[in-house]
């Protein structure tokens, strides 16, 4: 059943075009991931649809009673309202109700009347006429699963993280015909991250979101909306399900558009004659040829490769002895102490405020230790990215930025990378180059001041949430230069995919400043602590469930049959590329022949390379599972 229909919407800021003529229906029941690009207008569809924002043309066509709930990816608060206020000032009967009832408890309670205990009965037989008790306890569950517990703590003494999870129970608290999240995993640490998407998993309502967390997608929404190039592509299914037609739509337009370069070809050729134009056939060759020149083509993020900056690490590289660090008289960090290696990569793990941050800014010198010693060797350049960006000249250009850290960088082999080549690899083509900062979006702004960290050349990564804000095409490119580079990584993150995919250990920070260090990535150390739990439960008797027959997930009978058949397609295509590259050397003379091999090895390369990032994901997946 279609709820919200889109026709021909567009929406533009200045001379650049979000999103031109787009259209596409949402239906009862939808859990609908929206996915692209930072700056394609992502977050501004969402504000458009929940009536936040204007567009310049097209329908929205609703019901006149159509309820929408929207968590914006940065949430207003009143400094001085309480957790409970701050979800009650929403307009709502229900709320109001909830909201009165809660203030006349705390009178009564302080200095009581006979005017509140008479309000207090009036409230209560309007709670119990509404049924709205069941509403308080579902605020108050929601809040505790998020990990907020008091309830009248003030929003100005809460952390971003808090103030997120606070904006997101709001949302979810109130029925709605269409609930729309702008990237709720944000800022959350990872146990309230698996109850979020158990909770949207299980729950009926209709739902539309953006979020770059990979596993999140793949486990809670049943169609992927793709905005890119100012066009919208939908995808029934998860993001698994996306991944595999998203390759199949690069391979058909791939085939597409070099039909379309070599008409270009035969059409600038004839252009260059200097034709005069004077027939109707000669105008409609003109035409055609404008058309052709002013086409946007898409492009494809995928499999966009950055060469790695290189800088020479020593044997000694960064030694943490017994270190302490305490915040009023709340112990952080408890006698930690760690050698870091070259090979390390390291995801630091832990709830929100219990001490992740703390301890990179003690390693980058930003904080000093109450005790212990954190020695750095000589040759260290450590590349440090705040989870905070750094103040950025708004009027300089995003070129400007770049150059003004290095005009180049050099590959391991003497290679010079510009810094127009490095902003390119990062999604910020010729145009967008030239944009001023203040222009950008804030995804475009934490992808640029990724970019600029990278350019000091340095040989050990310290990241703070580099995932937050980022779209899945940077993720990929971030995930595709950790895996080249030569030096040690630390990172927090909440993103279990990512940790998934590049970590080799695990910190794992729990109560009383405690750090425990696990090897292997997210998924090892989580099936470990599993693990240890049922083991416990199963010594002392406390329950008689087997862990070992508890249901788990498992692929679908559909993605065991594609995974299977991966490492046969996969060597396939490595066989008949190489039986292409010996064909080149023998029509190395032919140049029409050996075009059309570069064409087809092209097609190729792309269709293994997305095989392998298919057969890649599901051992992830699978891991997951275990």
């Amino acid at each position: 059943m279609n709820i919200l229909s889109i026709e021909n919407l567009t929406k533009a800021y200045g001379e650049k075009t979000l999103f031109k003529d787009i259209s596409f229906k949402i239906n009862k029941y939808d859990k609908i991931g929206l996915i692209g690009v930072n700056g394609t207008g992502k977050s501004t569809l969402l504000k458009v649809l929940a009536d936040i924002e204007s567009f310049d043309s097209g329908e929205i066509l609703k019901s006149n009673n159509f309820k929408i709930q929207y968590l914006d990816q940065d949430p207003k608060f009143d400094p001085e309202s309480t957790i409970l206020d701050q979800i009650f000032l929403t307009d709502s009967f229900e709320l109001s109700l909830i909201r009165k009832y809660e203030y006349t408890i705390e009178k009564l309670n302080s200095s009581p009347t006979d005017e509140d205990q008479n309000n207090l009965i009036e409230l209560t037989q309007l709670i119990e006429k509404n049924n709205v008790w069941d509403l308080e306890h579902k605020v108050k569950t929601i809040l505790t699963q998020l990990g907020i517990h008091n309830f009248n703590q003030k929003m100005s003494t809460l952390s971003g993280g808090q103030r997120k999870r606070v904006a997101l129970a709001s949302a979810l608290i109130l029925p709605s015909d269409l609930l729309i999240l702008d990237e709720p995993t944000n800022h959350m640490d990872q146990e309230a991250i698996e109850w979020l998407e158990t909770y949207l998993k299980n729950n009926k309502q209709t739902l539309l979101m953006v979020t770059h967390d990979r596993y999140f997608l793949d486990r809670v929404v049943t169609k992927t909306i793709e905005l890119d190039f100012g066009c919208v592509y939908t995808y029934n299914g998860n993001y698994s399900e996306f991944l595999t037609k998203k390759m199949e739509r690069n391979l058909r337009e791939s085939a597409i558009e070099s039909k379309k370069q070599k008409l270009y070809k035969k059409e600038l050729e004839w252009i260059r004659t200097g034709a005069k134009a004077r027939t109707t056939k000669q105008k409609a060759r003109i035409q055609r040829f404008e058309e052709l020149q002013d086409r946007n083509v898409p492009q494809d993020n995928q499999s966009i490769n950055i060469s790695i900056a290189h800088s020479r690490l020593g044997k000694k590289i960064i030694e943490l002895k017994k270190i302490y660090k305490s915040f009023d008289d709340k112990c952080l960090i408890s006698d930690f102490s760690y050698i870091l290696q070259k090979e390390d990569r390291i995801g630091i793990i832990g709830k929100n405020g219990i001490g992740k941050s703390t301890l990179l800014n003690l390693i980058v010198n930003n904080l000093k230790p109450d005790s212990g010693t954190i020695d750095i060797g000589p040759t260290v350049k450590i590349g440090y990215f705040s989870q905070n960006i750094v103040e950025m000249n708004q009027n300089q250009r995003a070129i400007e930025y770049i150059r003004e850290i290095a005009e180049y960088i050099e590959t391991a082999d003497g290679t010079k990378i510009t810094a127009a080549q490095m902003l390119e690899n990062f999604l910020f083509d010729g145009d967008l180059q030239w944009s001023y900062i203040r222009k950008l979006s804030g995804g475009e702004k934490r992808r640029l001041y990724l970019l600029s960290i990278l350019m000091t050349s340095p040989n050990i990564l310290i990241l703070d949430e580099p995932t937050n804000d980022i779209d899945l095409d940077t993720l990929k490119i971030l995930e595709n230069y950790l895996d080249f580079f030569s030096g040690a990584v630390m990172v927090v993150s909440h993103d279990r995919y990512f940790l998934d995919r590049i970590c080799n250990k695990i910190f794992a920070f729990s109560t009383n400043g405690v750090i425990n260090q696990n090897n292997g990535n997210y998924t090892d150390y989580k099936n470990k602590t599993i693990e240890i739990a049922t083991n416990s439960k199963t010594e002392t008797n406390t329950t008689s469930t087997n862990y070992n027959n508890v249901h788990k997930p498992k692929l679908s009978y559909k993605e065991k049959l594609e995974f299977e058949k991966l490492p046969e397609e996969i060597k396939l295509l490595e066989e008949t590329l190489s039986n292409i590259d010996q064909s080149m050397i023998e029509f190395s003379t032919d140049y029409i022949k050996l075009n059309e091999l570069v064409e087809k090895k092209e097609l190729l390369e792309l269709e293994l390379l997305e095989k392998m990032e298919r057969e890649e994901y599901f051992e992830a997946l699978i891991n997951s599972f275990k």
